[in-house]
This record gives structure tokens, sequence and C-alpha cells, in this order.
């Protein structure tokens, strides 16, 4: 079974090379936090390069920071479907099978554990924003693709058991 946590000779998604008006936009976009003006930056940056993952990191940041976090779904979303494509997955997550993990596997073991770590990161925010069996279901996918809890969705999936469990209690008092 391969261990979701293996970094040796992995490509992590930061180590892709980024044009340089590109990573010019993200520092100043950093430098710019707070202000109005660090979104345009990486809106910017996401239209120079609207496939590379440090971009849709950084912007995934910038709205998850800034709670708003419809925004910042959207861009795990994208992000999901980048990586997807890139790994040959199947269209949407909810497809997502072993054998496909496997085969992803075998092309990039940092960009499989990049689409699981976001596909948490999108069954977080559902949840967050009160759709709850979109997100339930997502990290139900997640806990069955990643059955050494390597990427964490278990405790997630345990916590809304027990409040799940605790508004229906409530509801019958």
């Amino acid at each position: 079974m391969m261990d979701l946590l293996d970094f040796d000779q992995t490509e992590l998604y930061f180590d892709e090379p980024l044009a340089l008006d590109v990573s010019r936009l993200l520092e100043d976009a950093a430098d710019a936090y707070g202000s109005e003006a660090a979104e345009s930056l990486l809106l910017r940056a996401n239209l120079m390069a609207p496939q590379h993952l440090v971009v849709l990191v950084a912007l995934y940041r910038y709205y998850f920071y800034q709670h708003r976090l419809e925004d910042a779904l959207l861009v795990a979303e994208s992000s999901l479907a980048v990586v997807g494509r890139r790994l040959e997955f199947p269209d949407t997550w909810v497809y997502l099978r072993e054998a496909n993990v496997g085969a992803g596997v075998m092309r990039s073991m940092g960009l499989v554990r990049f689409y699981l770590m976001v596909l948490k990161a999108a069954g977080y925010i559902n949840l967050r924003l009160g759709h709850i069996e979109t997100g339930k279901a997502m990290l139900e996918k997640l806990v069955q693709l990643d059955s050494h809890d390597r990427i964490g969705g278990k405790a997630l999936l345990e916590v809304l058991h027990q409040s799940m469990n605790e508004d229906d209690l409530q509801r019958r008092a």
C-alpha cells in the first residue's frame, strides 16, 4: 500500500517553475496583504498562469484567510480540476477510485497528495458553508482513498458525526 507521507523523490507543487512576472505579482500581493491591491495582484497572476498550483494556492489562501469561503471553495474546485486532469483522474472526485489514485501515484505522488489535501479543504469549506451532505461526502471519499489517514480526514468526519449526533439529541429533547 502506498504511504502518502512518503516524500522521497517527490516533486511538490511549489517545485514547478514559475514565470518571473507571475512570481513578482505573487510577491507584490504578499507585500500588499490586507489591502485591496492584494486581490487584484493575485487575480492578475491567476489570469497569467491559471493552472499553476502556486498561483492557485496563493489565491485560495488569500480568500480563506479573508473568510471569503465561497471564493476559496471556487479556487479549491478549480485546483481539483487542474490536478485531476494532470493525474488523468475522473472529471469529478465523486468517481475517483483507489485504482485511479494508484495510477496517479505512478505519475506523481506529490500531485496525488496535493489533490487529496484540496479534497479535504473543499470538504471542510463545504461544511463551514452549511453544505453538509457535500462536505461529508468529500471527507468520506478522502477517508476511503486514504486508508492510513495520512491527510487527516477521519478527525474532521468524527467531529462532524459528533456534531450531528448532538444536534439529533437536542432535537429529541
